[in-house]
């Protein structure tokens, strides 16, 4: 039996709602094309509320004993998380986070000035070369979108296998494999075992939704030994902040490799960090910097930043011509040697 979301029902059907906030039954938040709201939309009362509740754990298959807190996935696919007293003291609460089910392409992010039209040929170019990505940014920035919309450019005559917590990621791909973690009380495969699952698979790219813990150091592993082109995303506010966090993750997996071994390994595997954030004064979500990594200094990872955001908002050439161009351009000249220039037009990515 299908589950009755009451009220929520017109929230979860709305295309501009992309979370679900509920604190209590009469007080119910969302965020709408980027911006955390309150609306006017509530349960009957408490018990309404709290059937809702019981009947998504219910459809899920939860056990209920003895647990305050569940994560899961709803029939639709969309996440929900769901806490109760006395963890939530004031009363349960429910939290649902939708995942847009178009497959964004590059002329789309162009357009809604998520990215700019030469930045925008600069990682068509450098995703057809098999240059290695991380996408870096906050809750909420839209790096699963993002990577669905890289990876839809991989050239189909490649093989693609994806590995996540929760499938998210949607891929307009002939040749694509998706993986995902399995936790139950019958069976428990992680992300990692996922992605050791995944070398077996003959995948010419690996991508993982996101890393989180002792998976970061195997998908390392996977960039430097033949998967060149895999990509994947980091939780964090910066260039900086990504690497620091690559490390520390893969500390905290048991690695016991010295600092500079976890730095060389990661300079040698990731050819460009892109950073995104979502802009709190409206919403807007907008990559901030795309950069290099270019080597080591000393025990020091070195980056470039190839473009970044000027005081205007633009998205703009820093005028760095990147190590990665003798790549692209290995057999033929696909980008100029002026491309990186700071002024100039260029024809549209297509």
């Amino acid at each position: 039996m299908a589950v009755d979301f009451g009220p929520l029902k017109t929230l979860i059907d709305s295309e501009d709602i992309t979370e679900i906030m509920i604190n209590a039954w009469n007080k119910i938040y969302v965020e709408h094309k980027g911006l955390l709201v309150e609306t006017s939309a509530k349960f009957v009362d408490q018990r309404q509320f709290d059937e809702l509740i019981f009947a998504v754990l219910s459809e899920d298959k939860k056990n209920m004993k003895n647990v305050l807190y569940f994560d899961g996935v709803l029939k639709n696919g969309f996440r929900y998380n769901i806490t109760l007293p006395p963890m939530s003291p004031k009363g349960p609460s429910l939290t649902i986070r939708k995942f847009r089910t178009k497959v964004f392409t590059l002329e789309d992010l162009v357009s809604s000035d998520f990215v700019s039209n030469k930045a925008a040929q600069f990682i068509k170019a450098a995703i057809t070369s098999r240059l290695s990505f991380v996408i870096s940014g906050g809750t909420g920035s839209g790096k699963t979108s993002f990577l669905g919309a890289l990876a839809s450019l991989i050239p189909f005559d490649e093989r693609i296998v994806t590995v996540e917590d929760v499938p998210e990621l949607r891929i307009n791909h002939p040749n694509w494999i998706s993986l995902q973690a399995v936790k139950s009380e019958q069976i428990s495969i992680n992300t990692r075992q996922c992605i050791v699952n995944a070398l077996r698979m003959r995948p010419d790219r690996i991508i993982v939704g996101e890393i989180r813990k002792d998976e970061t150091f195997d998908m390392l592993q996977a960039m430097n030994s033949g998967h060149e082109g895999s990509m994947t995303t980091v939780h964090s506010n910066s260039p900086t902040d990504c690497l620091s966090r690559i490390e520390s993750l893969i500390q905290i997996g048991g690695n016991d490799l010295p600092l500079r071994q976890i730095r060389y390994q990661v300079s040698k595997a990731i050819d460009l960090i892109i950073q995104i954030r979502r802009r709190p004064q409206d919403g807007k979500r907008e990559i901030v910097e795309i950069a290099e990594l270019t080597g080591m200094d000393n025990d020091m990872i070195t980056r470039s930043s190839i473009f970044e955001r000027n005081k205007d908002g633009v998205l703009v050439s820093t005028g760095y011509v990147p190590k990665a161009l003798g790549k692209i351009n290995r057999n033929s000249q696909v980008l100029p040697n002026n491309f990186f220039q700071q002024s100039g037009s260029l024809k549209k990515v297509s």
